[in-house]
């Protein structure tokens, strides 16, 4: 019984072997000194996600309240790069969590490197958080809306 039990846990151990983050995480908003005053509220309540290659930055802002979003809204909107996609997607989000319903996820390519993709912005929609009705769209920004993407009605 014993040697059954080592040998599965050999088997597992080497199953399981060395394994490599694919993103390192901080239990709070580490974004840029230049973002916005009005965003510095909200870096206790956020996750900073680097990676998975690139050292790319991933910025988690959940909301519990609509009024907290809708005032931050606009400032987020300033992260945004010119021309950057605004994508629209339902919870759980792997950035955000799986309990949380509503937030925004900002993509920043790496540090100090001009060739990578803009900063955009995915907007994780609840209907009551964050209520499409109650915020303004930008008019000069790509919407890709992905909340009913494989079927799925929320």
């Amino acid at each position: 019984m014993k040697r059954t039990i080592a040998v599965l846990a050999a088997i597992v151990l080497c199953a399981v072997g060395p394994a490599d983050a694919d993103y390192s995480v901080t239990g709070k908003g580490t974004w840029p000194k230049s973002w916005p005053k009005d965003l510095e509220p909200l870096r206790k309540q956020s996750s900073t996600f680097e990676g998975p290659l690139d050292a790319h930055q991933h910025y988690a802002i959940p909301f519990t309240k609509q009024e907290e979003f809708e005032s931050a809204w606009p400032h987020i909107l300033k992260v945004k790069s010119k021309g950057a996609p605004l994508r629209m997607v339902r919870g759980p989000n792997v950035f955000l969590g799986e309990h949380i319903k509503a937030g925004v996820v900002v993509h920043c390519p790496p540090p100090r490197q001009a060739d990578n993709p803009a900063t955009y912005i995915e907007l994780v929609v609840d209907g009551s958080i964050v209520d499409l009705n109650r915020i303004p769209l930008p008019a000069d920004t790509p919407i890709i809306d992905e909340r009913f993407k494989d079927g799925k009605k929320k």
